[in-house]
């Protein structure tokens, strides 16, 4: 077990409603292309593969997945849409969790790395993914530039989302390197619901550092899964590390 907050069944049963705008298929297509083109005619694992929301239409696409998810109820979830035998999943967490076989492309993403919440696990789920990697193969991570740039000073709160029936924003402990997101959900019933989660972010260089340390080489960083140039005005990025041939 990592120190990563379980995901309740609660919390699983909503997700897919929750998240449906970023699973149709026009806001999936970028990504779906990009680790179809990465995982070639090899296998790819996913890390946190949660309720499939990724893996299931990229092994839709013909690319064999296999994930590993630590909350049970996500991964009960994802059963519901595909049979263990097309999609399997193993619980267990991303940084240790092992899996038979090798994989061409591990990946990671919509921030989950952030879920580990120490530098020494993020480490390990780099060296988690190095081990599962055949040789020339790549791991990707996407994952969010910490908006620090928006704190002035004496603030550590910054909004990322206020609409009609979400209000979210994130409070950043600068000298732990530990940000928590807040969320104030309307129900259909126009009653609130309030969540929170912890999470440790990292630097696109600092995530670079840890490949090095798991023996993967950096191979390109770009701002979204359509190829645009990361720049510093860049609120994301996807990262892809080769493991050398």
């Amino acid at each position: 077990m990592t120190s990563s907050e379980l995901w309740t069944r609660a919390t699983a049963e909503r997700y897919d409603a929750e998240e449906a705008e970023r699973s149709s298929a026009a806001a999936l297509g970028p990504a779906l292309a990009f680790l179809t083109e990465l995982a070639g005619d090899g296998r790819a694992l996913e890390f946190a593969i949660g309720t499939g929301r990724v893996g299931v239409p990229l092994r839709e696409r013909g690319v064999p997945v296999v994930g590993i998810e630590l909350s049970e109820p996500m991964a009960a979830v994802l059963r519901r849409k595909v049979d263990e035998e097309t999609l399997p999943v193993v619980i267990g967490d991303m940084a240790t969790t092992v899996v038979p076989g090798g994989f061409t492309l591990v990946y990671l993403v919509y921030n989950t790395i952030t879920n580990l919440l120490t530098q020494d696990e993020q480490v390990e789920c780099f060296r988690n993914a190095a081990r599962h990697l055949e040789p020339g193969g790549r791991f990707v991570i996407e994952l969010g530039v910490p908006p620090l740039r928006l704190l002035p000073p004496g603030q550590v709160a910054v909004p990322f989302d206020v609409s009609e029936r979400h209000l979210g924003f994130d409070t950043f402990d600068l000298a732990e390197q530990i940000l928590v997101s807040h969320h104030f959900t309307r129900d259909d019933d126009g009653r609130y619901r309030r969540g929170n989660s912890r999470h440790r972010y990292a630097w696109p260089a600092e995530l670079d550092l840890m490949a090095r340390i798991a023996g993967l080489e950096h191979e390109r960083r770009v701002a979204d899964w359509g190829g645009t140039p990361f720049t510093q005005d860049s609120a994301k990025h996807i990262s892809v590390w080769r493991k050398p041939a």
